[in-house]
């Protein structure tokens, strides 16, 4: 099954490697501009995405897989390069694309970035009202005491995420969210250095995980869920992957 999903995601003029270099080195030298992957190219390209992700990239919040559809294009594509490059670990994700190349990839998380459905209402809370308090608090206060900043002091006060490579938090699954912060606080997924969420989710407790994933989980998507284009204010921190932010109390 991946491997037939991996055939798709492989460019579909099926030139030889060689002839493939040479014009794209040709085309470099004539046009400094990508040109558009047309419509039917990429739907096809993407199909094995949207076999996991869901159509257009709208996975619910039902299942494991999580929505990738309006997501910041440059933490789309960053993450295509975390599997690649081995920073992420899932090995399905990688061996699908792990010789493609970084336009190819930037390419594919331009188009998921450009999709724009609508997000469904989200589950019902998955636990007690005190869990759901604690994260509440830990996303929209933080815990100074701990070095824990707040999430919205990076991924925007509505949790949208931030346009190029911030992404959002809500209309995930909260199983998905719980892995993922959990694969920080063990090493397993790792991002470019410095890694500032490796740093925060070392702070967390199990406890902490459960219930900023539980409290996410259960909001509604503001806004569309469109990335806001700025941040009110400087990043409690500095992070790899993401470039021209302010940073407190940092020098340039």
């Amino acid at each position: 099954m991946t491997h037939s999903l991996r055939s798709l995601l492989r460019p579909v003029f099926g030139w030889s490697a060689a002839t493939a270099v040479a014009a794209l080195s040709a085309s470099a030298l004539a046009a400094p501009a990508v040109p558009t992957v047309p419509a039917a190219a990429m739907a096809s390209r993407v199909l094995a995405c949207t076999a996991c992700h869901g159509k257009e990239g709208r996975a619910t919040q039902e299942g494991y897989f999580p929505r990738i559809a309006g997501k910041p294009a440059g933490y789309l594509a960053n993450q295509l390069l975390n599997f690649r490059d081995g920073r992420r670990s899932y090995p399905q994700m990688t061996y699908l694309i792990e010789h493609l190349t970084d336009d190819y990839l930037r390419e594919m998380a331009d188009h998921f970035a450009a999709q724009d459905v609508p997000y469904p209402p989200p589950p019902a809370p998955q636990a007690p009202a005190a869990a759901l308090e604690q994260g509440r608090v830990l996303v929209q206060q933080g815990d100074a005491a701990r070095r824990i900043p707040a999430c919205v002091s990076c991924h925007g006060s509505a949790m949208t995420g931030v346009a190029p490579s911030i992404p959002g938090l809500l209309g995930l699954p909260r199983d998905y969210l719980n892995s993922q912060l959990g694969a920080w606080k063990t090493g397993q997924r790792r991002a470019h250095a410095p890694d500032c969420m490796a740093d925060i989710a070392r702070q967390l407790t199990p406890d902490d995980v459960s219930a900023v994933s539980a409290w996410l989980a259960a909001q509604p998507v503001v806004g569309g869920g469109k990335p806001a284009p700025t941040l009110p204010a400087a990043m409690p921190a500095r992070c790899g992957g993401v470039a021209d932010v302010p940073v407190t109390g940092a020098t340039r």
